[in-house]
């Protein structure tokens, strides 16, 4: 897979991105096609292949971790988005803060919440 190398150390048992691009990503030395959603300690595949798919119901899985997932990265593919407000507000009444952003920053910004311990996960559209 090309893609940038993003790794940094991980407590054991924590997920790591390590690298994104060729339309799909790098997880703890396992290479998954396609978007996905990344939890601390598993990986899922996600519908989603476009920010219109992003969808409350294309997040349940998040919802449905209950008090794991405090924080979610929304990675929309390449370059800024606006968040969807249903989105924003179904996740909020779960107890979780979103924040949207292109997909390399969102494989970023996972892997440093997840070095200090915080209660994250990452839905992230594939990319090129």
């Amino acid at each position: 897979m090309s893609g940038l190398d993003i790794t940094p150390s991980m407590a054991p048992g924590r997920q790591v991105i390590q690298g994104y691009g060729g339309g799909g990503f790098r997880i703890s030395g396992r290479r998954h096609v396609g978007s996905c959603i990344v939890f601390l300690e598993r990986t899922l595949t996600w519908s989603a292949g476009e920010r219109d798919h992003i969808t409350a119901a294309s997040l349940g899985a998040v919802m449905e971790a209950g008090e794991s997932v405090r924080i979610l990265l929304i990675g929309a593919g390449r370059g800024a988005s606006e968040p969807v407000p249903a989105v924003r507000e179904a996740l909020r009444a779960h107890g979780i803060v979103v924040e949207w952003m292109d997909t390399g920053a969102a494989c970023r910004t996972f892997n440093v919440l997840a070095s200090e311990d915080r209660q994250v996960a990452a839905a992230l559209i594939a990319v090129d």
